[in-house]
């Protein structure tokens, strides 16, 4: 039981419950890739980055080997990332426009990063059952995110998929038929819970290599997505 997103963070980076991803994140770690011969992977689940008061939450799908693996921090240090963080930068979600290595000085703004499953596993494939090993820790955060939370930004179908059963255990209605996704899908869900406010999901295709490098995704199009995100979501409230 974890009562905050600190403690969140801290519990899940020891977690060890799927074998192969355990097997294969550390092997990863140290056979290193010739580029990065020099770093010091991290070779640990990558926990969620970003405020425990955020109004946006941005899920993808897993860390990426030689990205999050290796630097320890969400969607940072592969190109994925590389396009991301400059989207959310474009729309207001981050202080700077690059994630390079934890103490660059990255910080996001009313936003905050995480993945339904949280080990880089093989191929960028997570199997079903380790996707189900690690909702737990899905639907915990989106618990502790509840009292601020109003817009999710969900990267490509495979996280979308993997999210709609998390947000039903954790206090929104999922319609029926279930939400379709498409690139710039936008649904509002429904709170079951007396605590929860109702949700707006969009829907973004990932910006991996395949994605960005053919032009299925474009900056624009992600940016655009992120603001509309941003824009439901509302300013942070202020405090006196």
């Amino acid at each position: 039981m974890c009562r905050t997103i600190a403690e969140l963070d801290a519990q899940l980076t020891g977690c060890r419950a799927c074998p192969r991803l355990v097997a294969w994140r550390e092997q990863v770690a140290h056979d290193r890739r010739a580029a990065f011969r020099d770093e010091n992977y991290w070779g640990k689940p990558v926990p969620g980055l970003g405020p425990d008061d955020a109004r946006v939450l941005i899920v993808g799908l897993a860390p990426a080997a030689h990205g999050g693996n290796r630097t320890g921090r969400m969607f940072t240090g592969d190109r994925a990332g590389d396009v991301l963080i400059a989207c959310m930068y474009a729309a207001g979600l981050t202080n700077q426009p690059t994630s390079t290595h934890p103490g660059d000085g990255l910080r996001l703004i009313n936003s905050r990063l995480t993945a339904p499953v949280h080990c880089a596993p093989p191929d960028n494939k997570p199997t079903p059952g380790e996707r189900d090993n690690c909702r737990h820790w899905l639907t915990t955060e989106l618990a502790l995110l509840s009292p601020t939370l109003r817009s999710i930004v969900v990267l490509g179908g495979w996280g979308w998929q993997a999210l709609l059963p998390a947000l039903a255990e954790s206090g929104w209605a999922i319609p029926k038929p279930k939400p379709h996704f498409t690139h710039a899908a936008h649904y509002e869900l429904a709170p079951t819970h007396p605590d929860r406010a109702p949700l707006h999901l969009f829907g973004s295709y990932h910006p991996s290599q395949q994605n960005t490098f053919t032009g299925r995704l474009t900056p624009d199009m992600l940016t655009r997505v992120l603001r509309d995100a941003a824009t439901t979501a509302g300013p942070e409230p202020r405090t006196n």
